[in-house]
């Protein structure tokens, strides 16, 4: 009988129906990338190494998602792509035996899906518009408990415009690691239901089964974090943002407040705190980029329909280097966040010990 992660692998890869692609992590897909399909390559139409993120890409294009949500779409791209490579390394060196990095491949590549609408489920993308444009947001946010204190909070009178765009940030926040914890949920749940049926399991699925008690534990630090921020709306939505705050950035926030559970001296946890204003900084600066783009593209538009060449051709450098721009932040903002994760987890790991 195929093991557990096998049958795991298979069940997953499901997700490839939505692109037309089987065979996730093949050798032959990817050498279509980077040389077995010369008339494309020859074009320059590969925007990623790896041939199914060229195709959540192609199709994204025909969403039409906004310049924001596509140069966001292309950062968690770029991670995901630096992820399956460096997998791909492990996986040629024997460093993966129980196929527990390639899962969570999977589930990372799942939960980009989901984000952008690409899941195949309806109306299940976030919206990227802020609170202020048509009043409609609230149909996205898919939680009663939500819902209610986004009303509330708008409806009070206690934020201003930017309070509340920021806010409407924490509460997409919030929603994104929900779904990230519904998608690991399903993945445990569908494992268990696997090993439970199985006979005589062997020593490897014994081993295997310490690694399934593992997600057990990923799955209550997500479940913590996310009653923490549902904690934490309510209290802003009904008292306000407090000005003594140290952080506004709800990653950030994520990120301290773990930190302080974790296993840090003092003097590290000093360190991080220093290190989590730099990544603020660097969040800020991106956000001002991607509200920049959008206003480039309405421009663009606007410029597009006055045939006016000359300025189309000016608005359309500016365009692209803001697109540039943009994308370039969006995936150092994700790669020091993924870095920032990594060490708190390792030190949420030693209190476990």
């Amino acid at each position: 009988m195929s093991n557990v992660w096998e049958l795991l692998a298979l069940s997953s890869s499901l997700l490839l129906v939505v692109l037309g692609q089987g065979g996730k992590y093949s050798r032959e897909a990817n050498e279509a990338a980077t040389g077995g399909s010369p008339k494309r390559q020859e074009a320059g139409d590969w925007e990623f190494r790896v041939v199914k993120l060229n195709q959540i890409w192609e199709k994204a294009q025909r969403l039409h998602l906004s310049a924001v949500k596509l140069a966001e779409l292309h950062s968690d791209l770029k991670i995901q792509e630096k992820d399956e490579l460096s997998w791909k390394k492990l996986k040629a060196e024997g460093l993966d035996e129980d196929g527990e990095k390639e899962a969570k491949l999977r589930r990372n590549l799942n939960v980009i899906m989901t984000k952008y609408g690409m899941n195949g489920k309806k109306d299940s993308q976030l919206v990227d518009t802020n609170y202020i444009k048509d009043g409609t947001e609230i149909d996205v946010l898919d939680d009663p408990r939500l819902e209610k204190l986004w009303s509330k909070a708008k409806a009070s009178g206690k934020f201003s415009d930017q309070e509340l765009d920021k806010l409407w940030r924490e509460f997409k926040h919030h929603k994104e690691k929900i779904h990230e914890y519904n998608i690991l949920l399903e993945t445990v749940s569908r494992t268990e239901e696997i090993h439970k049926n199985m006979i005589n399991p062997s020593e490897e699925d014994q081993f295997k089964e310490e690694i399934l008690h593992g997600k057990h534990t990923e799955l209550k630090d997500k479940m913590r974090s996310i009653n923490q921020g549902l904690d934490r709306l309510r209290k802003i939505s009904h008292q306000g943002y407090d000005t003594a705050s140290e952080f506004e950035e709800p990653r950030v926030i994520d990120l301290w407040d773990m930190a302080k559970s974790a296993n840090f001296t003092e003097k590290e946890l000093e360190s991080f705190r220093e290190e989590l204003k730099h990544f603020e900084a660097k969040i800020e600066k991106h956000h001002h980029y991607q509200k920049q783009l959008e206003i480039s593209h309405q421009k663009l538009k606007h410029v597009e329909g006055t045939g006016d060449k000359d300025h189309l051709s000016r608005n359309k450098e500016k365009y692209v280097m803001l697109e540039e721009k943009t994308k370039e932040l969006g995936y150092k903002v994700k790669k020091h966040l993924q870095d920032l994760s990594s060490r708190i987890s390792r030190g949420l790991q030693h209190n476990e010990l």
